[in-house]
């Protein structure tokens, strides 16, 4: 049957009513990390927040990677908007100072401080290993490569002169947990908040213990060499059988943006995360982020905030 002129009018005003009612939204990509790592964790949690999903103009997406360094590299490619980066590696990035990799990445901007990621060493209890050096031959989970955990692995081992004599086996988290309960793992490092899920698992299958990093970084004089890394402990209790405090070391983990990302949309996530039921919303999703607040917004951050990000933390009051 033919249609008429206004008819066929009619149905291309509805075609294009559908067309743009469907691209109404811009996608917003916030990356996140591996399976089994906090970064993950607040790229969904951000992603699923009534107030985030009820914004208009845009629609937030988390999206895995492998992690810290990937983040950095594709939010400086803009091919991620938003991601955790570790203080560190943003810094490291910015002056070209990254390993084997002299590139600046200049183009990423500070949202937020997040939590402290602090490195975890774990082993099994009885094994003789006694610190960071004992693992010189043995079989050890260094983290997925891209992410923040081998990267930082890579650097505390090389600082300790041991990278090169270790059996490396760089995968996720959980696999790490999983080959580490099969016996196929002497030990495996995380940098991530605690307690960690692969640490919680591994402790179920095996009876573990963690290295005291604190001692072996202090030794060797790792903090006067990177001094965005600072000192903490691993309370007594967080994992089952570690009956005493671990001394570690930690970075912060940043929200952070690509420079272009519109500083409103920027101001918008920051004012609805950074109120007391955002924060209760990401608590919920994970104990770690008890660690975000208001007054500690800025807290880690040694490279320069994005304008949207300045512009709300001014107004807190947090910066002047």
């Amino acid at each position: 049957m033919r249609q008429g002129p206004k008819i066929l009018m009619l149905s291309v005003v509805i075609s294009l009513a559908f067309c743009l009612s469907a691209v109404a939204k811009d996608r917003i990509v916030f990356g996140g990390g591996p399976a089994g790592g906090t970064f993950q964790t607040v790229a969904n949690a951000i992603q699923v927040y009534k107030p985030v999903k009820a914004m208009e103009g845009f629609t937030v997406k988390a999206q895995s990677s492998a992690g810290s360094v990937e983040n950095l590299r594709k939010v400086n490619a803009g091919r991620m908007h938003f991601a955790t980066v570790y203080s560190g590696h943003v810094y490291l990035g910015a002056n070209g100072l990254m390993k084997n990799d002299k590139r600046q990445y200049e183009d990423v901007r500070a949202v937020a401080f997040l939590y402290g990621a602090p490195a975890q060493l774990v082993i099994r209890k009885g094994s003789g290993i006694k610190s960071t050096k004992d693992l010189v031959g043995k079989k050890v989970g260094v983290g997925n490569a891209g992410s923040g955990a081998y990267a930082n692995c890579d650097l505390f081992f090389n600082h300790l002169g041991i990278w090169d004599k270790v059996k490396r086996n760089a995968m996720g988290y959980n696999d790490a947990a999983a080959a580490f309960g099969n016996k196929q793992l002497d030990a495996f490092w995380l940098f991530t908040a605690f307690p960690s899920g692969a640490v919680i698992m591994a402790s179920q299958t095996n009876d573990i213990e963690l290295i005291d990093l604190g001692a072996d970084a202090e030794a060797s004089g790792f903090y006067k060499k990177y001094p965005y890394f600072s000192k903490l402990q691993i309370p007594a209790g967080t994992y089952k059988g570690v009956d005493k405090a671990t001394p570690s070391f930690q970075d912060s983990a940043l929200w952070v943006a690509h420079k272009d990302v519109p500083d409103e949309i920027v101001y918008k996530l920051l004012s609805v995360i950074f109120t007391d039921e955002g924060l209760k919303h990401m608590v919920s999703q994970k104990k770690t982020f008890k660690a975000m607040a208001v007054d500690k917004g800025v807290d880690g951050i040694v490279t320069p905030l994005h304008p949207g990000a300045i512009k709300f933390w001014k107004e807190k009051g947090v910066i002047k």
